[in-house]
């Protein structure tokens, strides 16, 4: 299992591919596979076996290609071709150096696969097998080697849920961007005199730029805002919240926070863009706008939804026990199709 060098594997705090790709590597590990992470710093918290290239996590350069060159540099080097039968890769390039492997691989992606992207993901060599996160991210760029789709998923066990309706504000929970829409969440909300907490990753010179400049002038005391917040303070304020509203500006190919909020019970009520009405049953679990003036009135009828019925909806969907069957359908199909030998470049 190969994963960026970025963030530890579960990560502290914001790091949706981390959080899912430890719940994948403890499910795989719990159905007996042998597993070894590949990944940088010190540290991991799963129960796999773990290899570090790099002492160092490499967040502070998120961005810059040559620590991830580096790092898939250095699981080549590592990787013993008799130790294993498939190589699961999660970086944004592996799909592109996979072909100088001799142990066949798979390769999520975890992106938009379009533009530039979309370019690096159309030289993949086709003894790589794509899996996609979700069925709109698929059809986003058909022409790709995609070999299935697996949606992303995480541990409902452990996850504490409500019986009731939030009491407390709305809540936007995603990184700075544009992309994200916090500017239209607080808009939606003050048109429905509803408080709204907006907690949010802030530690890149990007998203600190954008809070600042479009953000923080927008803010007024019917707005909370929480930067970088940990695990356990994201979980607390999911329990806590009304609904979570998403109110995306972009071709989205997945959104686990929606997940991670209907597995609390925390309804969603986001636009209607990416992967959202693959996730979001409406009337069920969330309500499904299609444009930001239908905002505020969802936002209003949201606390009538069954936090129940998001719970059973993300069991029944999106845990890491169906997650880790899909793969391991992957896996096999893609250890027998592929030739133990290098492969040619196109």
């Amino acid at each position: 299992m190969v994963v960026p060098p970025w963030l530890s594997v579960p990560p502290p705090g914001y790091g949706g591919l981390e959080q899912v790709v430890a719940g994948l590597v403890e499910t795989l590990v719990g159905h007996g596979h042998a597993v070894t992470v590949f990944g940088a710093g010190q540290h991991h918290g799963t129960p796999a076996h773990f290899v570090s290239t790099v002492a160092d996590l490499q967040f502070d350069r998120l961005g810059e290609s040559l620590p991830e060159l580096a790092h898939l540099s250095r699981v080549r080097q590592l990787l013993d071709p008799a130790d294993f039968d498939l190589v699961h890769d999660h970086t944004t390039i592996g799909p592109l150096v996979a072909r100088r492997r001799t142990v066949p691989t798979v390769a999520t992606v975890h992106g938009n696969p379009v533009g530039e992207y979309g370019d690096v993901l159309g030289d993949t060599d086709r003894g790589v097998g794509l899996v996609a996160i979700s069925n709109t991210q698929r059809r986003a760029n058909p022409r790709l080697p995609w070999v299935g789709t697996v949606h992303n998923a995480m541990d409902v066990r452990d996850i504490p849920h409500k019986r009731t309706t939030g009491g407390g504000p709305v809540l936007w929970l995603a990184r700075f961007s544009p992309d994200k829409g916090p500017e239209v969440a607080i808009r939606a909300c003050r048109a429905a005199g509803l408080p709204l907490t907006l907690a949010g990753k802030c530690n890149e010179p990007a998203e600190r730029r954008y809070y600042e400049q479009v953000v923080a002038p927008m803010l007024d005391e019917d707005v909370d805002v929480v930067l970088n917040a940990d695990r356990q303070e994201t979980l607390r304020m999911l329990l806590h919240a009304r609904c979570l509203i998403m109110p995306i500006q972009w071709e989205e190919p997945f959104g686990m926070v929606m997940v991670e909020a209907m597995a609390t019970g925390t309804p969603v009520v986001a636009l209607n863009r990416g992967a959202v009405p693959e996730l979001v049953r409406p009337g069920v679990t969330g309500l499904i706008c299609e444009r930001a003036d239908e905002l505020p009135a969802a936002l209003g009828a949201a606390d009538r939804l069954d936090p129940a019925a998001c719970v059973a909806h993300v069991a029944e969907n999106f845990s890491t026990e169906r997650m880790a069957r899909g793969y391991e359908e992957i896996y096999r199909r893609q250890a027998l199709t592929v030739v133990r030998e290098p492969i040619a470049a196109r």
